[in-house]
């Protein structure tokens, strides 16, 4: 196979060769100052690198050039994502799975976890309790399990989501992790109003991971790498994608991760709304030391900047897989989005769980919750978003990423941050974390560059001190 962007062939879009070769051209090429120094220069511009020149950065080992791509990054990040971090949560419906993946405790072969899926009634639990710390943002996830989570059980559990309004709260966009699955199934997710489909990689080694999968229909390489085609396909326009970097050689994962993004965006007309970057977490069942391609936190930043500075446009989302010192480190080097006060089991939010039931999926280094996250944010100087906007105004796929190529996202990002950080404020903080709070949005309100925005957001902040709620630009 010959390698081609445009394909909607998975082992031509991804292809091995073209990775082994552009691998190859960066180990030639990580002493090449000039080259090096040209593609960080070229790349202030915020139009992003190819997955080869990406790499050359990556391969990089001169300490200067290291620091200036970092700074690059945060030079980048700043300027298309400004000071805001997206906070939301993930959700677990059901740990049922049939497939055999022998990095994850939710394998079929695992018989000792404790298997669970959430009735109707009990969704409604975890919605109104996580409604109650503040939440407004939630990623549904579920094993695959045609009998036990079939797609019927996932929009039924959409719908009961949306339905739910407690108090000052309601949960204003549900973003999907499933399994992959055909055009039709897409087309109705997209019918129930979720925001981002995103499903990880994982690796794209074909022969790794089909080693990885060994069991279920995940070991199809070809329908799970294809799955985003057929998303779009589908008319969802705004998906994410990810590898968990520790179980292929990160170099391999990363150029495969880079190629996924150009081949969306010129097959389909827009890259991946977000990118995930996890690391393999310990967890029932799974030893991560039987996995030898562990990333050291020096490389996981050195990968967050190289993917801010190759794929500018694009959200990048780290979870509570990483400690709170790692994650302030790569907050400034290029990612934008945060989960916080994470539960990774089934029915972990409304109940506690004891640790002889444990149904997570792995351990949370961050067990913070999200008052103390949101806290922290504020005081790093950033502004803890709650928006969900851009989905509910029509922004997403193209017309997102135009605005935000552009800069101009930063018109309506701002102003919707503030809002709904202020919501929080007043309905969720400890008095502390509201104190400091008031104190960014003055600081903040200050710094909307347009008059008429800065004016409204003013005006429409004090009208939630009065009790009114949803306000959106």
């Amino acid at each position: 196979m010959k390698y081609d962007k445009y394909s909607s062939k998975a082992g031509e879009f991804i292809n091995h060769q073209e990775i082994l070769d552009t691998l190859r051209y960066a180990e030639e090429n990580k002493d090449n100052r000039e080259l090096i120094f040209s593609l960080i220069e070229r790349a202030k511009d915020c139009k992003g690198l190819s997955h080869r020149e990406a790499a050359v950065l990556l391969e990089c080992e001169i300490p200067e050039a290291i620091e200036a791509m970092k700074e690059l990054a945060v030079h980048i990040k700043q300027k298309l994502y400004g000071d805001r971090i997206v906070m939301f949560a993930p959700l677990y419906l059901s740990n049922y799975c049939v497939n055999g993946c022998t990095y994850c405790p939710y394998h079929h072969h695992n018989k000792h976890i404790r298997r669970s899926k959430l009735t109707q009634e009990e969704i409604k639990n975890e919605v109104i309790a996580l409604q109650d710390i503040g939440h407004k943002r939630l990623a549904i996830e579920s094993g695959e399990d045609p009998v036990n989570n079939p797609i019927e059980y996932i929009l039924e559990s959409i719908k009961t989501i949306y339905s739910i309004k407690h108090k000052n709260g309601a949960i204003r966009r549900v973003n999907v992790n499933i399994a992959a699955t055909t055009v039709e199934n897409y087309k109705k997710l997209k019918e129930a109003g979720i925001g981002t489909y995103i499903l990880f990689q994982e690796t794209y080694h074909k022969e790794d991971y089909e080693k990885l999968h060994p069991t279920g229909p995940k070991h199809n390489y070809e329908y799970h790498t294809e799955a985003m085609d057929r998303a779009m396909d589908g008319g969802i326009d705004d998906v994410g994608i990810g590898v968990l970097f520790g179980l292929e050689k990160y170099r391999y994962d990363l150029v495969g991760l880079l190629m996924h993004a150009e081949h969306l965006e010129a097959a389909k007309g827009v890259g991946p709304h977000t990118i995930s970057v996890p690391r393999i977490r310990p967890a029932d069942d799974i030893d991560t030391k039987e996995f030898e391609n562990a990333v050291s936190d020096d490389i996981f930043e050195k990968i967050v900047a190289v993917i801010r500075i190759a794929v500018p446009y694009t959200g990048m989302i780290i979870s509570t897989r990483e400690s709170q010192k790692c994650r302030e480190k790569v907050l400034r080097l290029g990612v934008s989005q945060i989960s916080g006060g994470s539960k990774t089991s089934v029915g972990g939010y409304a109940e506690e769980e004891s640790q002889e039931d444990n149904s997570a999926q792995f351990d949370v280094s961050d067990t913070r919750p999200l008052d103390a996250v949101v806290s922290w944010l504020i005081d790093l100087g950033y502004i803890p978003s709650f928006c969900t906007a851009c989905y509910r105004e029509g922004r997403t796929g193209d017309r997102f990423m135009k605005l935000c190529k552009s800069g101009q996202i930063s018109n309506c990002c701002q102003p919707n941050a503030l809002m709904t950080l202020k919501e929080y404020l007043e309905d969720y903080s400890t008095e502390q974390t509201h104190e400091k709070g008031e104190k960014l949005i003055r600081e903040q309100l200050e710094k909307i560059p347009n008059e008429k925005v800065r004016k409204i957001a003013t005006e429409h902040i004090f009208d939630i001190e009065s009790g009114k709620r949803d306000f959106r630009f």
